[in-house]
Parts: structure tokens; sequence; C-alpha cells
């Protein structure tokens, strides 16, 4: 009787102890401690600056410069959709092009041509010298752009051009 009753009270007494060691230095879970909020020091200079974005690196060699994109027109629009999504709207438009081959197709606005509630795209492409007397399809071409709601706000239409003929969408 005599032993279990002692190993009871220097259990108890052990465990007793434990709670100032899970306090103190010697507790291996306590070495970095909880962590404290830090305000973040503001740079006013930087501030419009989106710290997630890399800045570009100034070079000799590099023109940072945007090129302009030198695709030519597709000769014939065929086709042109508005497809309603959450959130936006698809422009689509397929065409028709001269030549067999292009690629890098694109949909450019034209800011100059866009007025109150009118967009205006141009479907241009880049285009390889090649053979002009194949069938449509080698020479057809797709292109999709996503337009915002906030964009589409106070459009009526919106209208796609070619080198030969444009197509309009309404509302």
């Amino acid at each position: 009787m005599r032993k279990p009753v002692t190993l009871l009270i220097l259990a108890t007494v052990m465990l007793t102890g434990c709670a100032t060691i899970s306090e103190s230095r010697l507790n291996p879970l306590n070495w970095f401690g909880s962590s404290e909020p830090d305000p973040a020091a503001l740079d006013v200079a930087n501030a419009e600056v989106n710290p997630l974005i890399p800045r570009r690196r100034v070079s000799f060699f590099i023109n940072n410069q945007p090129e302009a994109f030198a695709g030519r027109p597709i000769a014939e629009i065929a086709e042109l959709l508005v497809e309603r999504r959450p959130g936006g709207a698809i422009i689509r438009a397929t065409g028709q092009a001269n030549r067999v081959g292009p690629f890098d197709v694109r949909l450019i606005a034209d800011e100059v041509a866009s007025k109150d509630g009118t967009l205006v795209f141009d479907l241009k492409a880049l285009q390889q010298a090649g053979a002009r007397n194949t069938g449509p399809r080698a020479r057809q071409v797709t292109v999709g752009r996503w337009i915002t709601d906030q964009d589409l706000s106070g459009i009526r239409t919106i209208t796609v051009r070619g080198a030969n003929n444009a197509r309009t969408v309404r509302r």
C-alpha cells in the first residue's frame, strides 16, 4: 500500500510542475513565442505600387516599352457573336484571311472610332506570304475577347472591322 500511494503523490507533484515548464524557455514549443501584431510600414512614395508585381529592370539592351502589334486586318469578317456570361460577355469574331496560315489573331480596340455607346474593334492577325487559292477552312480564324460588365455599361453597339467589311451587333 505504501508504494502505490508514494507513486501517486510523486506523479501528482511532477504533473503540477509541468505547468511551470510549459511557460519556460526550456520547453522547445515556446522557443519562438506567439505571434504579435506588427503594423506594416507604409512607403508613401510607392503607395500605389503593388508589391506582388515585380519591378521591371532598366537595361541598356532591353527595350521596356511595349511594342505595337504588327498584324494586318483580316480580309472579311464572317461572324460576330456576343455571348453573355456572369460578370460580362465574350465577343467572338470569325473571319477569313486572304492567305493560308494567319496566326496570333487579336481583337484590338479602336479608341478613336469608339464613341458614346459604341465599341469598335479591329480583327488583326500576323500573316505570312502563302497560297491564296485554298479552301476557306485553311484561312479561317476565330478570336474571343472578354469584356466585363463595367466595360459594357452604356454600350449599345459593338462593331468588328476587317479589311473589306465590318459586322455590328446591337442590344
